[in-house]
């Protein structure tokens, strides 16, 4: 394993790449929609209520209402954990994921091997930006999550997740995807839902 430098990579980049962007998850948005800290939140809320409720008084909720934060502190230090030791970076021949809380991974994507690129919107103005290999790239599931797109279990995608300013950035791989594999840049209005687009192309999804 290799000691994180400044700009997130396991060492200086070859001779003639250049560096087009690097980022990393927003903390907020990364403990919403990876580790759904308002569902646990409504949860044990619900279940504290209950509880008050059939005990007939409040105090009976106490215990459960500490479980329910003791909970959150977890999922909360594991998203920040995710956060600050996660890395992404585009150059103009590959995306990398810097990624892993108690063991460091480094994944490389060469442009080439990348059959397109979606975009998720979301409310805060962060997105998602799953990645579709080309056929024989193959991940596993595990090794990427969080940094996976959920339920795509038998051929995983990895995806670069809550990230800010999500629309810009989409653009900037929308573009080196195009130039690596010499097609031209398309950009697409925004769509329904988050689908694969070829390389070039940009396709956004909303609520």
């Amino acid at each position: 394993m290799t000691d994180l430098l400044p700009h997130g990579l396991p060492g200086p980049l070859p001779k003639g790449e250049r560096l087009l962007w690097q980022g990393r998850p927003a903390f907020l948005s990364l403990a919403r929609r990876a580790f759904h800290v308002d569902l646990v939140a409504l949860y044990f809320g619900g279940l504290a209520a209950f509880q008050a409720f059939s005990a007939g008084r409040a105090a009976a909720a106490w215990p459960v209402l500490l479980a329910g934060a003791l909970a959150l502190v977890i999922l909360f230090a594991l998203a920040w954990g995710a956060c600050r030791t996660t890395v992404y970076t585009l150059t103009d021949k590959r995306l990398m994921l810097r990624i892993g809380i108690a063991l460091q991974m480094d994944i490389n994507l060469p442009l080439r091997e990348i059959e397109g690129a979606a975009f998720r919107r979301l409310r805060d103005g962060s997105g998602d930006l799953p990645l579709r290999l080309k056929p024989g790239v193959r991940l596993a599931y595990l090794h990427l999550w969080p940094h996976a797109r959920p339920w795509r279990l038998t051929r995983p995608e990895p995806m670069l997740r809550c990230v800010p300013e999500a629309e810009a950035v989409a653009k900037r791989i929308a573009t080196a995807l195009a130039e690596a594999n010499g097609q031209p840049v398309q950009a697409l209005p925004p769509a329904p839902v988050a689908s694969p687009v070829l390389p070039g192309r940009l396709a956004a999804a909303g609520h």
